[in-house]
């Protein structure tokens, strides 16, 4: 177990944590939650070796395997599935010394090494890394790209991929979720709930908390608070002490009422049955636990736009792409003030396309985009935290929006947004990104649009932020359209869903859970026909004709599919076949002058299993490279 007595913290003159004791089991998964700064990833450091405690003791055993994300990438020539497995070290380790065995034709060392390889799943570990790749988004052709190819957000996926590639007893994830979209978000909760190890995992996304980890660890005011039960039940916990506080009291019932009154008004136009009562669900939801974020720093809201024409924006058979590859095809859409959209789909499917089309910072090929004369647009993507002029200071980015308005209705507009003090007067260059991203959000919210476009907002935000964020959506009167991978604020905040992909965007029939599903059977199904017939509306002629399409592709893909079967069974041959010498080569009397014969016989039968064997993986990835070009040009 992982052991914390009397643990004191600091970095620099600043105590983190102070007199700290608790424990952490083998198996437990514990989520590690607080404000930015309170110690999260200072207490990692300390779990890695790269901290010393202050005062008291930390003891790990000294023989668990420690996994962690790497901040770095290097820019390197490494294709990028051979850079995930470097993240498996023992695997490595034993490869380095086959070779070396090899060269020096020690046969009981080979012997040795490959019962080794066999035991820790050597001869599969290239298509275990597969799996997780694409499980991260990646595509088959991506896998054999450098790592150097990727931008800064796919080589923090390689660097997940890396990590969960590790065989390890402890894996410490520091906010995973943030460079992934919701569908590889839904995958990774998978993966960590089959995970056997001990897992510490810092994260801001509530739901995602929810669904992994049995312990919370919080830390506060220099304690670290370790309790029993997910998130949302730390969050209980803590709404009771909160109530308790008298300091307190005024303030929750302000913003229980407030909420409520939200519910109301939204019970009373709700329309749709099951998108209208998981929204019910998540905003009653966010009145019992109101209480719990009385003391946050965060208390802004949205200021009414000026004007609200109907329909804010309207789309004509719009296309958009790059270059030659066309992203969005044929969309037709109007957004009135009120509406609340969630965008989903796989990453690369065009959600930041269309958001950049409504935008009006990427034109459309074809079609229509046609703005009221008084929209105005409020977008947040995560190039605005770059758009930042980093010598100027919180309060002279707003001046130079509004130049009439005083210091101190400026100062107070920013403290609600957690820039307090001198706080508002400091240069942004040494902002973290959490700092970045609040007063991006600030910026907007001050311009009073009348259509909000937020593209994976929450990125950077701990839960208070996060929770301010989604109380000011509900007062907010004009349109939004939302990319997230938070779940707890689509469903917060969001009316209805559209579902983008394969060149359409469309109405989504369902929730988040719903979507979970469809994930799910899409996976299941992998390219199975006609999944989304019901909800295209075409006509029974235009159906006939899809089906018929549908029948032909399954047609010339199945010679390729069978060919994928067949190189997989050739490949479990291969390796069941080099397992049976490898274990005859494990018995040590062979090594004796009277096994002399039978161990060179058992050499050239290895050295030929291991031939056969890398003949079946390169025919496998070659077959399954073909299927997937295949089904990308069809």
């Amino acid at each position: 177990m992982l052991k914390f007595f009397d643990l004191t913290l600091r970095r620099g003159t600043r105590v983190l944590v102070r007199d700290a004791s608790f424990s952490i089991h083998a198996g437990q998964r514990v989520g590690v939650t607080g404000a930015n700064g309170a110690g999260k990833s200072s207490l990692f450091a300390l779990i890695r070796g790269e901290l010393a405690p202050d005062a008291g003791e930390f003891s790990c055993p000294a023989n668990w395997v420690i996994a962690h994300v790497a901040q770095e990438t290097p820019a390197v020539d490494t294709p990028a599935i051979d850079y995930v497995m470097d993240g498996d070290a023992e695997l490595r380790a034993v490869e380095a010394a086959l070779a070396q065995a090899e060269r020096s034709g020690d046969g009981s060392a080979l012997g040795e090494l490959h019962a080794r390889l066999d035991a820790i799943g050597g001869y599969v570990a290239r298509a275990r890394a597969a799996r997780l790749m694409h499980g991260l988004g990646f595509t088959g052709e991506q896998q054999t790209l450098a790592v150097r190819s990727f931008s800064g957000g796919w080589r923090m996926r390689l660097n997940l991929a890396r990590a969960l590639m590790c065989r390890s007893d402890l894996l410490l994830l520091d906010e995973p979720t943030n460079h992934l979209d919701l569908d590889a978000v839904l995958w990774l909760e998978d993966w960590l709930a089959a995970y056997p190890g001990t897992l510490l995992l810092i994260s801001h996304d509530r739901d995602f908390l929810d669904r992994v980890v049995n312990h919370i660890l919080h830390l506060e005011q220099e304690r670290a608070d370790l309790q029993t039960g997910n998130y949302s039940d730390y969050e209980l916990h803590r709404a009771e002490r909160m109530a308790q506080q008298q300091v307190a009291y005024e303030r929750q019932r302000r913003e229980v009422a407030h909420i409520q009154s939200f519910i109301d008004r939204f019970r009373a136009k709700a329309t749709k049955a099951r998108q209208a009562q998981s929204r019910l669900k998540a905003l009653a939801r966010m009145e019992l636990l109101a209480p719990a974020h009385v003391d946050s720093p965060f208390t802004f809201r949205f200021r009414a736009p000026e004007k609200l024409p109907h329909p804010l924006l309207a789309l004509e058979k719009v296309a958009a792409g790059y270059g030659e590859r066309t992203v969005i095809a044929g969309a037709s859409a109007s957004f009135a003030p009120g509406a609340r959209i969630g965008l989903l789909g796989q990453n690369g499917a065009g959600k930041s396309t269309f958001v950049k089309l409504l935008a009006g910072t990427v034109s459309p090929s074809s079609g229509k985009r046609e703005p009221a004369p008084d929209l105005r647009i409020g977008y947040f993507a995560q190039h605005q935290l770059e758009m930042l002029d980093p010598e100027a200071t919180p309060l002279l980015h707003l001046q130079r929006l509004d130049g009439r308005a005083t210091e101190q209705v400026l100062r107070d507009f920013l403290g609600s947004f957690g820039f307090v003090g001198d706080r508002a007067l400091e240069p942004v260059a040494p902002f973290s990104g959490g700092e970045k991203a609040r007063l991006a959000l600030a910026l907007i919210v001050y311009q009073r649009p009348n259509l909000l476009l937020l593209d994976e907002p929450t990125n950077h935000l701990d839960i208070d932020m996060r929770h301010a964020l989604t109380v000011a959506l509900q007062d907010y009167e004009g349109a939004l359209v939302l990319v997230s991978h938070d779940r707890h604020l689509l469903r917060s905040v969001a009316d209805e869903f559209w579902l983008v992909g394969d060149g359409r965007v469309q109405p989504f029939d369902g929730d988040l859970e719903d979507y979970r599903s469809f994930l799910a059977q899409r996976l299941a199904a992998q390219n199975a026909a006609g999944e989304d017939e019901e909800k295209t509306g075409h006509s029974a002629a235009a159906r006939k004709d899809r089906r018929r399409e549908e029948a032909e592709r399954r047609e010339r893909l199945r010679p390729l599919r069978k060919d994928v079967e067949r190189c997989e069974k050739q490949l479990d041959e291969a390796g069941r076949a080099k397992a049976r010498v490898d274990q005859q080569l494990a018995d040590p009397t062979l090594y004796e002058e009277a096994g002399k014969e039978r161990l060179k016989e058992l050499l050239r039968a290895q050295a030929t299993a291991d031939q056969a064997l890398a003949k079946a993986e390169d025919a496998w990835l070659a077959a399954v490279e073909r299927l997937e070009a295949a089904e990308r040009a069809d």
